[in-house]
């Protein structure tokens, strides 16, 4: 991969699979801006001091004046990468409309708005890789987390819609869908699952990479299940 002298946006860059993204990438030649939600955020991201790393205190991307912030000045945009999101567990029944709108803001809207605002700075091509999930691809091993698989269904739904609408301006738009990633956290959350199931952080990375990357020529609307062994 030939990432030289081209600017990638990276939402949720900060966190566990978006750090192995930024790692790949800045290795490759990217320079990346990475909004995080808030400072202590940034302080804990490992690669803050890389020259090629772009560290900004955003806020929240469910925000249209926060996403123009974050895209203002960029253009020309190379990639936009949108791994930003959340997750919710529970059953509907119990869900409130609280959690509910939040899932929707956290997953669909931010992706939506930082699509928006990557097209419009992408003014020679580009590329956009969306983060979906397993559950929302295979809508009933959502069941217990109905909010959450609803959100990343509409999620890879927007993808291949869009992809559509933007394959004539040269902006190629694809997603990946993880299953349960092996992160500290997960372990922690599921200290008896065999961890050597579940696909590596940067294993999904090295495929948003190369969605993501000059070598993708022809690839869009797609939702690349990045399941490992799970």
């Amino acid at each position: 991969m030939d990432f030289h002298d081209r600017r990638v946006v990276v939402t949720g860059g900060a966190g566990a699979l978006g750090t192995a993204v930024v790692e790949a990438l800045v290795g490759a030649g990217a320079v990346c801006h990475v909004p995080c939600f808030h400072e202590a955020e940034a302080q804990h991201f490992r690669l803050r001091d890389n020259k090629n790393v772009k560290l900004s205190i955003a806020g929240n991307l469910a925000d249209e004046a926060v996403v123009a912030r974050v895209y203002q000045g960029l253009d020309p945009l190379w990639a936009s990468i949108h791994i930003a999101g959340g997750f919710a567990f529970g059953p509907l029944r119990e869900a409130s409309v609280a959690t509910i709108r939040q899932q929707i803001d956290m997953n669909l809207v931010s992706t939506a708005l930082c699509c928006r605002a990557a097209i419009a700075a992408m003014t020679g091509g580009g590329r956009i890789v969306n983060v979906s999930a397993r559950a929302g691809v295979e809508w009933r091993s959502g069941a217990g987390m109905v909010a959450y698989t609803a959100t990343k269904a509409a999620v890879a739904a927007l993808t291949s819609a869009l992809a559509e609408e933007v394959a004539k301006d040269g902006i190629l738009v694809n997603a990946v869908a993880p299953s349960i990633m092996d992160t500290p956290a997960n372990r922690q959350s599921m200290p008896k699952a065999d961890f050597a199931l579940w696909p590596k952080v940067e294993e999904v990375a090295a495929t948003i990479a190369f969605l993501a990357g000059p070598d993708n020529r022809v690839t869009r609307g797609a939702i690349v299940p990045v399941y490992g062994k799970s």
